[in-house]
């Protein structure tokens, strides 16, 4: 999904010269100490590049472990559909770049204190910490090649204002933690074509995301993995080319038009605003009649199945949209 902010241009300001002289002379500090290590002995980042974190943990595995590389928070929920889509690809680039990030893994549910100290609004939330300091990177899904841009310029402001280059892994060493995780965990059937529809839906490939998903449904109606996907899909081919400053123009100009408030309830959802959406569109629902009403109701019942039935926010929307149909 489009992110509500997909640049460092968002970010807390990392350059202030305190902050980065005291970056540096950790990573410096960090560096020594990896030089005094056995040659061949394992990093810091080599062991797991990939983390899980709790409140209990999170001083040394996020605050101590990024005055020697960047690492990047993933902040999720079992819950969450969206994130069942950007857990997977940012798990992915962390074994593909091999040591120069970690991703950390907070579920929401179980960490509540960091998800308020963070300012999360919506999740999937990613932001990283870097000798310490936390930045916000984007909030909501994204296709893989934009999520590839902002490590980018992650990694180059860790090296640039910091210091700090991280510590890469031997691709071998990162293949086999690879495989060694793999083997780990149950095997599943793979369904061909639905992982030919998640390759490209996870590329940005939406339109054939879009036709891949639909395939499977005709061959299988009851498959819920595809349907959800197929929302996803859809949701991110409504908003790609949308000018958000004119969309939000448009609908707060044409509150009664219910095709401007499906447009910014996409938006609104995209960018984690999971209450805005679904209370524009409930109010859509209230105020039109006919085909204009049965649009608003289609569309907020296809974005309670991408957030889920058994999220709070979706209850609560269910019950208030039961309250201005009956």
């Amino acid at each position: 999904m489009q992110p509500r902010n997909m640049s460092m241009s968002g970010a807390v300001d990392l350059s202030a010269v305190k902050a980065a002289a005291e970056a540096r002379q950790k990573a410096e500090q960090a560096r020594a100490q990896r030089a005094a290590q056995p040659e061949g002995g394992p990093t810091p980042a080599a062991v797991r590049l990939v983390i899980d974190v709790d409140e209990a943990g999170f001083e040394q595995e996020v605050l101590q472990r990024s005055t020697e590389v960047p690492v990047v928070i993933d902040f999720w929920a079992e819950w969450c559909q969206p994130c069942k889509q950007l857990s997977p690809v940012l798990e992915r680039l962390a074994a593909e770049y091999a040591g120069r990030f970690v991703l950390a893994k907070i579920d929401v549910d179980s960490n509540q204190m960091l998800f308020q100290q963070f300012g999360v609004q919506g999740i999937p939330a990613v932001f990283a910490v870097i000798a310490g300091q936390a930045l916000p990177l984007f909030q909501g899904a994204a296709p893989e090649p934009q999520v590839r841009q902002v490590l980018d310029q992650l990694i180059e402001a860790a090296e640039q204002r910091f210091g700090i280059v991280g510590a890469p892994v031997d691709p071998e060493q990162a293949a086999a933690a690879r495989e060694a995780q793999a083997a780990a965990e149950p095997a599943e059937p793979v369904n061909p074509a639905l992982a030919a529809a998640h390759a490209a839906l996870d590329s940005g490939d939406l339109g054939g995301a879009i036709q891949a998903y639909e395939n499977v449904l005709a061959d299988n109606p009851a498959d819920e993995e595809a349907r959800i996907g197929l929302g996803q899909a859809r949701l991110l081919d409504r908003v790609r080319n949308a000018d958000p400053e004119q969309v939000r123009k448009d609908a707060a100009e044409r509150p009664g038009d219910v095709a401007t408030q499906l447009a910014v309830a996409d938006l609104d959802l995209v960018g984690g605003h999971v209450e805005d959406a679904f209370g524009r569109l409930v109010s859509a629902v209230q105020r039109s009649a006919g085909e204009d009403r049965d649009a608003a109701r289609v569309r907020l019942l296809e974005l309670f199945d991408l957030v889920g039935p058994e999220d709070p926010r979706v209850v609560a929307a269910r019950s208030a949209l039961a309250r201005v149909l009956f």
